[in-house]
């Protein structure tokens, strides 16, 4: 089934995010890094931006296979008000008169399925349910991108919400990799994120 292919891809996808950056904090027997410090900022952030690629890339499959008429992993076929006649057909549906279709903005994303979709399933619930992780990372995504006053001022921002004080010239790669004190794990800010994108994903897929 295709949206199982579409889930199965993402997931894998976000394993290997994973693995890499493992693998870039890797040590020697003696305990040193086996990369340098600027080795291992770069490997992070390639990583988490290849994550938020990831979902991009989900969304747009997912919502294209449904707007043909492929139903959920669990059998539902999303009511559609649209039927056109193949994938990259339905996909330019969704980009209209514009150059591109930005999945990296859930607003666009949630308008997209409230014109496409009825009562914009199965996205609507489940992407509003991680509402403000998505805008998170798409203030940590702006920031691997491209450095500026106006994205280190939000990406400062958001840290500071997160750990409640202040957080001057926090890089993104510190960020991405200190403990969320959100999080009764103990897991950081990236893998907390990271994991409710993914359970979103699922359930999406599920319907």
């Amino acid at each position: 089934m295709p949206i199982t292919t579409a889930l199965t891809v993402f997931q894998a996808k976000a394993a290997q995010c994973d693995s890499l950056i493992a693998s870039g904090h890797r040590a020697n027997a003696d305990g040193a890094p086996l990369f340098s410090a600027l080795d291992r900022e770069q490997i992070t952030v390639a990583a988490f931006l290849n994550f938020f690629i990831a979902w991009e890339e989900f969304v747009e499959t997912t919502f294209a296979h449904f707007l043909l008429g492929i139903p959920t992993i669990s059998g539902v076929a999303p009511v559609r008000y649209a039927n056109p006649p193949g994938i990259d057909a339905a996909k330019k549906m969704v980009i209209g008169l514009n150059k591109y279709f930005d999945y990296s903005n859930q607003e666009n994303i949630k308008k997209a399925v409230g014109i496409y979709f009825e009562g914009g399933y199965p996205f609507k619930q489940h992407i509003d349910s991680v509402s403000s992780d998505l805008s998170d990372m798409r203030t940590m995504r702006n920031a691997s991108a491209h450095i500026s006053s106006t994205t280190q001022t939000a990406l400062e921002g958001l840290a500071q919400r997160i750990f409640g004080a202040p957080q001057p010239g926090i890089t993104l790669y510190t960020l991405l990799t200190s403990l969320d004190p959100r999080l009764a794990d103990g897991g950081t800010v990236y893998s907390g994120a990271r994991d409710k994108i993914l359970a979103a994903a699922v359930l999406i897929a599920q319907g």
